[in-house]
């Protein structure tokens, strides 16, 4: 039998790994494949009430519920929110998670985003791309064989390139799992990010009403990639996907492995055959 996938979904908080690939995560481990989200920070600085280790303690737990929902695993590591850095140190630190958990993909943010601790994440995973198969190089840790694929995950941002899509998940059986994953970011979804955005007497009280609120506020950017790239959805998946609602699309990075048309359904098993 062949050893299951093993998928490395990266996010700067708590909550992204679950925005950006929360279907797609979802997808993988119902069909038995291993799934590790993995926060670079601890979230401590996401809220205009509560802070430091509390904060990150109330994200530890929210993250872990979130990837329970879909059986997957999850890692926050202990860098504070809003200060990570491209580091030696930080390097060594994903070099060494990227080598005990022995990914064939690896998911990660462009390097190009309006949050610093987006754009350092993914420059920490280029650094570590290669990195990983020396083994000299964060020695205490057993080497990579064969550098992982990296594949980023999809934004908006346009300058100085947009994202270009080399594959598009189509992810409306697990949409459910997502907003369940979703949910459980309390501290985000239903405090923080309402604040933040000058809503939050908009949020309400039952948890029932909550979950529905959330599903309708993202449902136009949970719809996004299916519709803009409904192109690459139909020529991937057939006619039928004009239907697709909800998507996730994915990118190939060059700084791994190339995600050549060959590998692309080895790893992303969710063509009909």
């Amino acid at each position: 039998m062949t050893r299951p996938l093993h998928i490395l979904v990266f996010g700067a908080h708590p909550d992204d790994c679950d925005i950006t690939a929360g279907g797609t995560a979802a997808r993988y481990c119902r069909l038995g494949h291993r799934v590790l989200l993995v926060s670079v920070t601890n979230g401590d600085a996401g809220h205009h009430e509560t802070g430091g280790a509390r904060l990150a303690q109330r994200r530890r737990d929210e993250f872990a519920a979130a990837a329970a929902c879909i059986g997957a695993e999850s890692l926050v590591l202990d860098i504070h929110d809003g200060e990570l850095l491209p580091t030696l140190e930080n390097r060594r630190t994903i070099i060494e998670v990227i080598r005990r958990f022995g990914p064939d993909c690896i998911m990660s943010p462009r390097p190009n985003d309006y949050h610093p601790d987006h754009r350092y994440t993914a420059q920490l995973i280029q650094d570590a791309a290669y990195m990983v198969t020396v083994p000299n190089v964060a020695g205490m840790t057993p080497h990579l064989a064969h550098n992982p694929v990296i594949v980023y995950v999809s934004d908006t941002f346009q300058k100085p390139t947009p994202f270009a899509p080399d594959v598009v998940v189509p992810v409306d059986e697990t949409i459910e799992a997502k907003i369940d994953m979703l949910h459980c970011h309390t501290s985000q979804f239903y405090e923080w990010l309402p604040y933040n955005a000058g809503t939050l007497d908009e949020v309400p009280a039952g948890a029932v009403e909550r979950r529905a609120w959330l599903q309708q506020r993202l449902e136009q950017r949970m719809r996004r990639d299916a519709e803009r790239f409904r192109h690459l959805l139909i020529r991937q998946h057939g006619p039928a996907a004009v239907h697709v609602r909800y998507a996730e699309a994915f990118e190939g990075c060059e700084y791994g492995t190339p995600l050549t048309p060959e590998r692309i359904p080895q790893l992303f098993p969710f063509f009909d055959r």
